[in-house]
């Protein structure tokens, strides 16, 4: 039996988003598809990128990498951003992974499992992941990556920005002929010294713009879409959903649309939520429930079936996700396992 819910994803947009990063940037694009590809299905995803040429990828945790090299087979590079940790030497070692090693007690752990291909990460600002400049370790056998990871790349105008890339490009000097990758999505589009050998993108993979914003250059690849199960009159006075979260100032027709948080649309989003619904944007109305949201359809010809795109090409992820308080990153990974995935290209 169909969904009511529906994630689509685009991977023709995928692709040409890929190759817009390319182009921008001049140098190989290594896709990061951690998180189940941002909730768009990691698997679908990265078969799709290596068939336009993608050859290394990243993830976060060890499971992901080994899920993704059995989809993949042996021949692409996977890095694990994670690094080695815990038990998790034998897992990586098992599945041909390499991780990007972000102390001490890391490198310790993946000498004493034998050592092999691996990156390292420097932290230049972020204070996340990775050695502090002054830290970073002499180049070693097997050492294959040098990453960064920038704080501020969606805001162009952040001095923080550049003063992470010169403090990369001040490290990197110790580590002749290793990879040098800096740049994620809103890296990519800072200037070609940001780039160095190799950039890491992800959302602009996904149709997040680079900003936070729609952006002309990323095409939309996911949308979002839930079919009405209702249509109600709502008369003057009368509220929608918990807690009277609307109360209607004239008649009104309302539609029932059967998405909600269990699906993966955010309960933040209500107050200034709205779909893409019979050629209009629409506002929602009161508060998210968990398996519906309500929406305004006062003069439109809508019925019960009619599919309401929450977002997606009429309704760009990042407007979206303003209307909710977050950003593109949280919308997507926040899509449940309830809604199945139907792929475009595939």
């Amino acid at each position: 039996m169909p969904s009511p819910a529906l994630l689509s994803v685009d991977l023709n947009a995928l692709a040409r988003n890929f190759h817009t990063l390319e182009a921008v940037t001049g140098v190989p694009v290594h896709p990061v598809v951690k998180a189940d590809a941002y909730g768009l299905g990691a698997e679908a995803c990265a078969k799709r990128l290596m068939a336009e040429g993608a050859r290394t990828f990243f993830v976060a945790r060890a499971g992901e990498g080994a899920a993704l090299r059995t989809a993949l087979g042996p021949e692409p590079v996977l890095y694990v951003l994670d690094g080695c940790h815990g038990e998790a030497a034998g897992l990586l070692k098992a599945a041909d992974l390499r991780p990007v090693l972000n102390q001490p007690a890391q490198m310790k752990a993946w000498a004493e499992a034998g050592g092999g291909a691996c990156g390292i990460q420097i932290d230049t600002g972020l204070n996340r992941l990775g050695f502090r400049p002054e830290d970073a370790p002499e180049v070693f056998d097997g050492l294959s990556l040098v990453m960064s990871h920038l704080a501020c790349g969606d805001e162009p105008d952040q001095p923080m920005n550049r003063r992470q890339r010169d403090r990369f490009a001040g490290v990197v000097e110790r580590y002749p002929g290793v990879t040098r990758s800096f740049a994620n999505s809103g890296g990519c589009f800072l200037g070609p010294d940001f780039a160095f050998d190799a950039v890491r993108p992800g959302v602009c993979l996904y149709g997040g713009g680079p900003e936070g914003r729609p952006d002309e250059r990323i095409a939309p690849v996911a949308a979002l879409t839930a079919e009405v199960l209702l249509v109600r009159d709502v008369r003057a006075g009368e509220s929608v959903g918990y807690s009277r979260g609307f109360v209607a100032e004239r008649p009104m027709r309302a539609a029932v649309v059967a998405a909600g948080y269990a699906d993966g649309v955010l309960r933040a989003y209500g107050p200034r939520g709205a779909v893409w619904v019979a050629g209009e944007t629409r506002p929602l109305l009161g508060r998210i429930s968990m398996d519906v949201c309500t929406v305004d359809v006062t003069g439109l010809e809508v019925a019960v079936g009619d599919r309401v795109e929450l977002f997606g090409a009429h309704r760009p992820i990042d407007a979206a996700a303003a209307a909710a308080g977050t950003i593109s990153y949280e919308l997507l990974t926040a899509v449940t396992v309830r809604v199945p995935r139907a792929y475009v290209g595939q």
